[in-house]
């Protein structure tokens, strides 16, 4: 599952989501046959790739970019993304030029 993946969200929508958990039925997971792994994407193994695909316009992520702020606003645009305001889904910091 994409996603990420924390201990915890006290903004989560119920008592379990503040405290990192969910209602899982392991049963129903045994019954199937269905296995769970867990880990985080190599990511160092795909950033040049990613990077270089970005710069020959290959791959367009700049759809998912919700704000360009610059770098002084910084923690404004993460207080705004850790507090999950509606629309705020990726920031672009500009450092000044």
């Amino acid at each position: 599952m994409v996603g990420v993946y924390i201990p915890n969200d006290p903004g989560g929508p119920d008592s379990l989501a503040k405290k990192g958990e969910i209602v899982f039925d392991w049963g129903m997971l045994w019954f199937k046959g269905q296995r769970v792994a867990t880990g985080q994407c190599n990511v160092k193994a795909y950033n040049r790739q990613l990077r270089e695909l970005i710069h020959l316009g290959k791959a367009k992520p700049s759809w998912i970019v919700s704000h360009t702020l610059p770098l002084d606003n910084a923690p404004d645009g993460y207080q705004h993304f850790d507090k999950r305001d509606s629309g705020w889904t990726k920031v672009v910091l500009q450092p000044a030029a």
